[in-house]
């Protein structure tokens, strides 16, 4: 690929372009975005990734997140390559920014929020959480955010499961199956449409894949870290706590475990974040 054509821009480092053979991608590179388009970039040094066939959540991502947010997802992961001796999901740089984001929100709407850290990932995963720690180091030097140390144990399982590509297609079904239940139960009982092509619900399904693994290894999360934020919620929104037991019922019944009110607690944050998304989608239309 010698030369690019930049014919759309997403942020000032970010643009879609067409390669050699007029097949479409993303490019990342600094100050990509400045100049009008369309226009031929014929110095390559200033591209440091490539995205082909990208899914259409991750272009919303690009616009939802900022770009600094992107910059360190991306210096991060280029770092674990590095670092870790098995191929990554290149699609990792997007899901890593949308989880530095949502930490990053949510710490600063839940600031008493608790994740564990947990010893058992480090034990396991030492070059993942190896890279936890580099994360979150240089999201405090970049962004000037101090995470806590459970973020360590969240993004180490961001490079784990980067790595899980051979899923059998029984369980993959079997996980689709639940997460589908799980959308139908919160249609039915707020009476609403989910966008299954949309970001917001994307996120729910990714947290819905990582809270079923979690469940089935039996290392679901303590009962107390979050147990004041969890009665408050639930005293506040006694409809999203009733639709978040429903499908932490439903869960527990398919595969006999049981969910902890900290599970419960994140499925509630989730439900909410959609139920917004779905309410601020009809006040658009609504307003046409």
């Amino acid at each position: 690929m010698s030369r690019l054509w930049v014919v759309k821009k997403i942020n000032n480092n970010a643009a879609v372009c067409r390669d050699n053979n007029d097949d479409e991608l993303v490019a990342f590179g600094k100050g990509i975005g400045f100049p009008k388009t369309p226009y031929e970039l014929t110095d390559m040094r200033k591209i440091s990734m490539t995205f082909y066939k990208l899914n259409l959540h991750y272009y919303q991502l690009l616009k939802e997140i900022p770009e600094n947010v992107f910059e360190v997802s991306a210096e991060i992961v280029a770092q674990a390559q590095t670092q870790i001796p098995r191929s990554l999901n290149p699609n990792i740089v997007f899901s890593l920014a949308d989880h530095i984001n949502f930490a990053i929100t949510r710490m600063q709407q839940y600031q008493n929020m608790k994740l564990p850290f947990s010893y058992d990932v480090q034990q396991l995963y030492p070059a993942e959480t190896k890279m936890g720690k580099f994360a979150v180091k240089l999201i405090r030097q970049r962004l000037d955010v101090h995470l806590p140390n459970s973020e360590v144990t969240a993004i180490a399982m961001h490079f784990v499961n980067s790595q899980s590509l051979s899923e059998t297609a029984t369980t993959k079904d079997f996980t689709e199956e639940l997460i589908d239940q799980a959308t139908q139960i919160i249609e039915q009982q707020f009476t609403i449409q989910i966008d299954r092509q949309g970001f917001t619900y994307n996120r729910f399904a990714m947290h819905v894949r990582y809270y079923l693994k979690r469940i089935q290894a039996d290392e679901v999360l303590n009962e107390d870290d979050n147990a004041t934020l969890f009665e408050a919620m639930k005293s506040e929104s006694p409809k999203i706590y009733s639709c978040a037991q429903a499908i932490a019922t439903k869960i527990d019944e398919q595969l006999s475990t049981h969910s902890s009110n900290d599970e419960i607690f994140y499925l509630m944050i989730y439900i909410k974040r959609m139920l917004n998304k779905s309410m601020n989608t009809t006040n658009e239309e609504s307003s046409k």
